[in-house]
């Protein structure tokens, strides 16, 4: 298979299980499924040891439902005589789409998904002529995951089940559109490709047509639409199944939505009040030591730990061993506060615990934060904010929990969504692929009582400005059957805040636009609320680990950014348009936004939780009809 080297992180998203990617020769692939991982290219045997690939994040674990994490192996090729350990291990990947066309003689053909290198055209060859085949532009999909080739010979004999096999050809006539190509027989059916990516209501152009109804001469036994066909190529299959009548979807390729990864993170938070030795169990060479006695049943002592490290532990007690395994052998944490809140659903429950923790000073391994005092900032701070905490160091996981196609969410449970990664059935002692990456933070607490206040006091006007972005919102809700989510003004503020911080960031001390990425915690529960946001960089290289972010928290750093993040939104440089749209139709990705725009509000996707929807500038600072109405404006 043609080679490309794609990063560790990569292989979470964009370039997932499920993912198409093009490599440097030009033939488009699409990632294996996890069965095939860790696996020697030089003869397909199994990694020497598995457990390096290990990643324990314990609340992640819980809340997924897997018994661990691993990283993607990376490739090594050891110098001669070397004895590397894990040589040659890659990441598979198949040839999709197997449709082919020549460009020389417009011959269409199918290739298996494990050919390998550029193919040959043998009509061409037949001519003695050498040309070889590009992979077709347009495949078929449903919004279940699955992905297909596009059916050629059903569409152009207008048959769900048709008989001929005679050649096919791809002709162009020169058009930019896809009218301008056409599919064509050597039994004289031809058909135009126009329409097959469009959509009716609720019915796609490509299951609704593919029939042609009109047609006397159908077969009476066939369907009038052509449902998906639940292809899973990224398994290494070519099996149909069932898919209960979802309806299929030409798109481009390259197109933006043929590949959306489901992905999961948490802050990691230490288990118990074990400390350093925790952390000590919890990482190889000591985690691999236990889980193969784990494997094996054989019962797991400090006496067992000590013969085959002593020097590791040392310094600890049998007493202090015993205590620290009991906590990273348990399912549950002692230090953290798991009273469940009524009403919280079950991200913000676990949003609440990172919360709880982000507020109060730690020093541990993974995560250490220092609060900074209120009355050390200029006195305008502590009106709006309660606690600013510095973090210097924390420790991010990413898990690719699945994928999704045409659409960035879905309603298909969990379970359900992890089953497209894998081609057997899940095991209990089943992984998911995820990266870990280190870096440092601002968390920000606002001041309760103000936002009490201030909802009291504007709530009418507040919340009959966003009740256009809350019922567009819930129209697409039930359109697309997405999870039911409360949008509050709350919400809106602070993930608004959130942008406008990050975007005046990258002025003010050169992060990158990509460098930085929003975590929001947001409860309106009137008996524990959350109004929290860390701002964070968790990218995998030097710009996220050297301080920077930190220093711009500090005293005499901070207060310059709030007050000229409040001054840019006052007035984009789309005004009065931005303002307008916002408020006439939305405005953005489903039109879920009122005053935001690229020009004020805006991050790249990869730094949002929300795929930049939900903003509004208007409740930071009020609009230009109503200044007042902003938390951040002083009122008489």
């Amino acid at each position: 298979m043609p080679k490309g080297p794609i990063r560790r992180a990569q292989l979470i998203a964009p370039f997932g299980v499920g993912a198409m990617v093009v490599v440097r020769d030009g033939t488009s692939l699409i990632t294996a499924g996890l069965d095939h991982w860790y696996k020697s290219e030089k003869d397909g045997s199994e990694a020497d040891d598995k457990s390096e690939f290990r990643v324990d994040e314990w609340r992640l674990a819980q809340s997924l439902g897997v018994e661990h994490f691993r990283l993607p192996p990376d490739f090594r090729k050891p110098n001669k005589g070397d004895g590397v350990l894990n040589a040659y291990l890659t990441v598979p990947f198949l040839r999709f789409p197997q449709w082919h066309f020549c460009p020389g003689c417009d011959h269409l053909q199918k290739f298996p998904l494990t050919a390998r290198g550029k193919v040959k055209c043998p009509e061409c060859e037949s001519k003695k002529k050498t040309k070889y085949m590009a992979q077709v532009p347009i495949i078929a999909m449903c919004d279940r995951g699955h992905i297909q080739d596009f059916p050629w010979r059903e569409w152009v004999h207008r048959s769900v089940k048709p008989t001929c096999d005679k050649a096919l050809r791809l002709v162009g006539t020169g058009s930019a559109t896809l009218a301008g190509l056409s599919v064509r027989c050597e039994c004289g059916a031809k058909r135009s490709l126009g329409g097959i990516t469009e959509v009716d209501g609720d019915e796609t152009r490509l299951s609704k047509n593919l029939v042609d109804k009109s047609n006397n001469l159908i077969d009476k036994s066939d369907s009038l639409f052509f449902y998906c066909q639940c292809k899973r190529p990224w398994l290494g299959t070519e099996d149909s199944e069932h898919c209960s009548d979802h309806q299929l979807r030409g798109a481009l390729r390259s197109a933006s939505n043929v590949y959306y990864a489901q992905t999961r993170s948490a802050i990691y938070l230490q288990r118990g009040s074990g400390g350093e030795l925790v952390s000590l169990l919890e990482q190889p060479p000591l985690s691999k030591l236990i889980e193969r006695l784990l494997r094996l049943g054989d019962e797991i002592t400090p006496e067992v730990l000590r013969e085959d490290r002593p020097l590791l532990l040392q310094d600890f007690s049998n007493e202090d061993i015993k205590i620290a395994l009991k906590i990273i052998l348990s399912d549950k944490d002692a230090n953290i506060n798991y009273d469940d809140v009524e009403g919280d659903d079950p991200e913000t429950s676990f949003r609440r615990q990172e919360f709880n923790v982000l507020r109060t000073e730690r020093r541990e391994d993974n995560l250490k934060i220092r609060t900074i005092k209120l009355s050390d900032y200029q006195p305008d701070m502590a009106d709006y904010f309660s606690k600013i905490m510095l973090v210097d160091k924390l420790k991010e996981t990413r898990v690719l929990t699945g994928f999704t196609r045409i659409l960035p969410e879905t309603d298909q449970p969990l379970q359900e969504l992890q089953s497209l990664l894998w081609r057997k059935p899940l095991q209990k002692d089943s992984w998911l692929p995820a990266y870990v990456v280190y870096g440092e933070g601002i968390f920000i607490e606002f001041n309760e009582s103000r936002l009490r206040q201030w909802l009291q006091k504007h709530g009418n006007g507040i919340y009959s400005r966003i009740q256009p972005l809350v019922d567009r919102y819930q129209k697409i809700q039930e359109q697309r059957h997405l999870r039911k989510r409360s949008i509050t003004p709350r919400f809106i503020l602070l993930h608004t805040f959130a942008h406008l911080l990050m975007n005046r960031l990258t002025f003010e001390c050169g992060y990158s636009s990509a460098a930085l990425r929003e975590r929001l915690y947001v409860s309106d529960n009137p008996d524990a609320p959350m109004a929290g946001v860390l701002i964070y960089t968790a990218a995998g290289d030097s710009e996220g680990t050297m301080g920077g972010l930190v220093r711009m928290g500090k005293p005499d750093n901070f207060e310059p950014v709030v007050r000229s993040l409040l001054e840019a939104a006052s007035w984009c440089s789309a005004d009065p348009v931005c303002m307008e749209v916002g408020e006439s139709g939305g405005q953005g990705p489903d039109s879920c936004n009122l005053a935001a725009c690229h020009s004020c509000a805006l991050v790249p996707e990869t730094a949002c939780e929300e795929f930049n929807r939900f903003l509004d500038r208007g409740v930071v600072v009020g609009d230009i009809k109503n200044r007042n109405i902003g938390f951040f404006t002083r009122t008489p």
